[in-house]
């Protein structure tokens, strides 16, 4: 187990700096965009990309290109939604992700508006949908890029810092041939338990705001806009 994990990153490491950033930036692209963020690893690259950092240099220049990548994928996920989002909505792979998902994101925008933008950047399917939705109403791109850039930069450094930890981690334990490969999975399994449960809490407000608006817009008898959180 120890001369794999070794090897992995070596390989991993072996590669240039500039090639594993833009391989991070392209990949995170397509994660952020529609139907392509459903199977696209995003993350796991990042990831994976991060354990190479070799200090607060490599760092930045590779949370640059992440944010890059990210900021890249969520504008064309809004702009696919302003000019082609019915038809896209209505398309094969459109109906493929489910009416149901759609609706959720349709509730989480029109009444949460850019706090919906953020949140979704950190949900399943919902990070692809949303920007598109975002983009079929009458959201200012610039509301949109504004809470899109914050969640990204968040996003980025979290995913970064823990490739940079796994990494760093191994570096320091990895000469210990009998414990190493447990203490570094040890403090991977740490690591991963407490994204978990942070997500797991994300996925869970994100869910209360979601059922909140359904009974809010169900309750509105007259139709009137409320104007949403984030864009005013």
């Amino acid at each position: 187990m120890t001369q794999l994990i070794t090897w992995l990153l070596h390989s991993i490491a072996s590669v240039t700096p500039i090639l594993r950033e833009l391989i991070a930036l392209v990949a995170i692209l397509f994660e952020t965009s529609l139907f392509l963020g459903l199977v696209v690893p995003g993350d796991t690259i990042v990831i994976v990309s991060g354990t190479a950092v070799g200090g607060v240099g490599d760092f930045i220049s590779l949370l640059i290109a992440v944010l890059i990548g990210s900021l890249i994928g969520e504008s064309i996920g809004f702009w696919l939604g302003r000019f082609f989002g019915a038809r896209l909505r209505a398309s094969k792979l459109g109906q493929k992700i489910g009416d149901r998902n759609w609706q959720l994101a349709d509730t989480f925008v029109e009444t949460r508006g850019g706090i919906a933008v953020a949140i979704s950047r950190f949900l399943p399917v919902l990070h692809s949908l949303v920007p598109v939705v975002a983009g079929m109403t009458k959201m200012r791109y610039r509301v949109f890029i504004v809470w899109t850039f914050g969640a990204c930069t968040i996003w980025a450094a979290a995913y970064i810092s823990l490739g940079w930890i796994a990494g760093a981690s191994w570096s320091q334990f990895s000469g210990n041939l009998k414990w190493g490969g447990a203490i570094f999975a040890a403090i991977i399994l740490v690591i991963a338990v407490a994204f978990h449960f942070a997500k797991q809490r994300l996925e869970k407000a994100a869910e209360r705001m979601i059922e909140q608006g359904e009974d809010s817009q169900a309750a509105i008898a007259g139709g009137v806009q409320v104007q949403p959180e984030g864009e005013k």
